[in-house]
């Protein structure tokens, strides 16, 4: 099940957050974010447990995904792509997205390709050491 994240959610979502960046938390205040009105959390649920969220911005009509996570052990089963078709069916149609990934992520990549995103430039190093790539999606 897909639906809007609550407060309840934030220690899943940061414990699963950690698990990809190790300064998650630091990073997004939740309590804060999910007050302001262009910040959005979607969570999947699985038998009553948080097993992936998308973080994303949406101002205008432009979406930025801050984030997209996975428990490890819930991988391969859809999840990423149930969330990202649920965060792009609740946008207006004529809604540009953005997102960052690593230039070595090829699993994610071909799914944000799977989806209508397209490579627009690399950021250099903008994951430490590693680039990244910045993908769009155009209203269809």
């Amino acid at each position: 099940m897909i639906r809007e994240a609550e407060t309840k959610d934030f220690k899943t979502i940061y414990i699963l957050g950690e698990e990809v960046q190790k300064n998650f938390k630091k990073k997004f205040n939740l309590e804060n974010l999910i007050e302001e009105s262009y910040f959005h959390i979607l969570v999947y649920e699985e038998n009553g447990k948080v097993v992936g969220f998308i973080i994303y911005t949406l101002l205008e009509k432009t979406v930025d995904i801050v984030e997209l996570v996975v428990h490890p052990d819930y991988r391969n089963k859809k999840i990423a792509t149930n969330l990202l078709d649920a965060m792009i069916t609740n946008s207006n149609v004529d809604t540009t997205f953005f997102l960052e990934v690593a230039v070595d992520n090829f699993i994610a990549i071909k799914l944000y390709e799977k989806f209508g995103f397209e490579t627009i430039y690399t950021r250099q190093k903008y994951y430490g050491q590693k680039d990244a790539y910045v993908m769009e999606r155009r209203p269809q």
